[in-house]
């Protein structure tokens, strides 16, 4: 990995601290040795909740202007989920809508608190326990997936049979 600014730096230094202080709940690294700025993401599935179980991998895509500017991040397995409380939602082609990780200050549709929003004190581990508190938190009320929301609201059995069958996929593909 070469060492070229001070997004490069930080970023190494949160990896080799993941690395020697693993946190539960899931596990990250670079996917491509060479690319600092590109990270895998493995989160297990929360435990005692309908994703339990079940393996999510995501990229986070990290900007030159790291922490001035949040990542991405962006399921690459499948994930069927409608939000969770106004804040956190999962858009159908897998991005990930997290309060956090929108550009700081005065939101423009005003629905989030500039608080809310991404703060350069935010690190990879924050923003993945944030997508994990999302899984355990389902909610409809401002959905991002309307389709899973209104699954959600109208036939809890069907959803959660969905889901279901999105942690065994998620269990073979490992």
């Amino acid at each position: 990995m070469a060492v070229s600014n001070p997004a490069s730096l930080l970023l190494q230094k949160q990896l080799r601290d993941l690395m020697k202080n693993p946190v539960d709940g899931f596990s990250a690294g670079l996917v491509d040795d060479s690319n600092v700025f590109e990270w895998n993401v493995t989160i297990i599935g929360p435990p005692d909740t309908i994703y339990d179980g079940g393996f999510f991998n995501a990229i986070m895509s990290f900007p030159p202007n790291y922490p001035n500017s949040p990542p991405s991040v962006r399921f690459t397995s499948e994930m069927w989920h409608p939000n969770a409380l106004n804040v956190f939602t999962v858009y159908p082609d897998g991005r990930v809508c997290i309060s956090i990780l929108h550009p700081p200050g005065e939101d423009p549709n005003g629905y989030e608190l500039p608080s809310e929003r991404w703060m350069p004190i935010h690190t990879v581990e924050s923003i993945v326990l944030s997508i994990i508190s999302m899984l355990s938190s389902p909610n409809d009320e401002s959905p991002a997936n309307v389709e899973a929301a209104k699954e959600w609201r109208e036939n809890r059995d069907a959803f959660k049979k969905k889901i279901g069958r999105v942690v065994r996929r998620s269990q073979e593909m490992i």
